[in-house]
């Protein structure tokens, strides 16, 4: 065989592994099916900035590990996500702190006076069965209408009442002034200062790559080639939907280049269904830059559909798709004995990029370990 790995993908995964198996003397390829290394992580320069092509990027890690092992590719700069949500063209401080909440009642400026509105604003559900009655019980109802009621529509197509109770657990309340979006305990978090396209360049750097090659289409050219196979595109594609599809939503981004600055912030949320949109991106804020050329995404989310979409984004982990991946799972570990399903489509399951790199930094203490 003319190589030890065959890598689909060259996300943060599949690069992340090429780079280490290269690295320990092993023979790698790497096949992408897109034009362009860095999966959704991947930027474009624009101007003196760089922009978010599949959407905003943040790092974001408490793991100082991963921390230390990225900072070899690149240096970041001290961007900290402050979102904005504008409803009916007001602005309000996101996550929902103790700004939030003097904006909508004056009097809640601090903790204790905060705690006594929302407790009388909660609905009781000593166990919340889904993510309305978890929002219900724990912020009360002026603040889930307001922010989270027909954003998580939009978001995700589906009633809040038919999502779990899990996915609302991950929504922060602050009954102070920390209007950090990502928790204080993820001490680490910027944006590289040369994009993030840079850091696939130096992974990739000494490896042979093809692009443009849809693995699953070629795969008689290229199924025998390697003594194994590290697969992180879509499980469920793989096996041609033998089972059925596992569901997604998928995201599009209107893109313009405006005069100025737009909305003085990298993201802001339109959480009211009045709009279609989820969201505005301003890609100018990530690296401080003070360019009059302002490049602006606006983001929709929708059902994927495979027939009219290319990318799948977030997983839709319910309780009927979840059993699906798993049945897709133990049909591989049966049937595909060399080849490793990973990834954030491999293992059906949304990954933070910190959370891939580590992943993928297990995965190769596991698979190079004495090779």
């Amino acid at each position: 065989m003319q190589y030890d790995y065959l890598i689909i993908g060259a996300g943060l995964f599949g690069s992340i592994f090429a780079f280490e198996a290269n690295k320990s003397g092993k023979k790698v390829l790497v096949l992408e099916k897109r034009n362009h290394i860095g999966g959704n992580c991947y930027s474009e320069p624009f101007e003196d900035y760089h922009i978010h092509k599949y959407g905003p990027h943040i790092f974001h890690t408490n793991k100082k590990h991963v921390w230390d092992y990225i900072n070899q590719f690149t240096s970041f700069n001290n961007f900290s996500l402050r979102s904005k949500a504008n409803i009916d063209n007001k602005i309000y401080s996101l996550p929902i702190n103790l700004t939030t909440m003097s904006q909508i009642w004056p009097e809640a400026n601090i903790p204790a006076k905060a705690k006594e509105i929302i407790s009388k604003d909660t609905v009781k559900y000593p166990n919340p069965k889904n993510f309305e009655q978890y929002c219900l019980a724990n912020m009360g109802k002026t603040l889930y209408e307001m922010f989270f009621k027909g954003y998580t529509k939009k978001q995700w197509g589906k009633d809040p009442k038919d999502l779990s109770a899990d996915v609302a657990k991950r929504i922060p309340i602050r009954f102070d002034f920390n209007d950090r979006y990502y928790h204080e305990s993820h001490i680490y978090e910027g944006i590289p200062i040369n994009g993030y396209t840079a850091i696939f360049e130096s992974l990739l750097k000494n490896i042979e790559v093809i692009l443009n090659v849809d693995y699953l289409k070629e795969k008689h050219n290229y199924k025998n080639i390697a003594k194994k196979i590290i697969y992180t595109g879509p499980i469920d594609s793989y096996f041609d939907y033998k089972f059925g599809d596992l569901e997604y939503r998928t995201l599009s981004h209107f893109e313009q280049i405006l005069k100025g600055d737009f909305q003085g912030t990298a993201i802001v949320n339109y959480p009211s269904e009045k709009v279609f949109w989820t969201r505005i991106i301003q890609h100018k804020h990530f690296n401080f830059s003070k360019s009059e050329k302002d490049y602006v995404s606006i983001e929709t989310s929708f059902q994927f559909d495979k027939k009219i979409h290319d990318e799948r984004f977030y997983p839709i982990n319910d309780q009927v798709n979840n059993e699906l991946y798993l049945k897709y799972k133990d049909y591989a570990d049966q049937n595909e004995p060399n080849v490793v399903f990973a990834g954030r489509l491999g293992d059906y399951k949304y990954y933070d990029m910190d959370m891939t790199i580590d992943s993928a930094l297990k995965f190769v203490e596991k698979e190079l370990a004495g090779k």
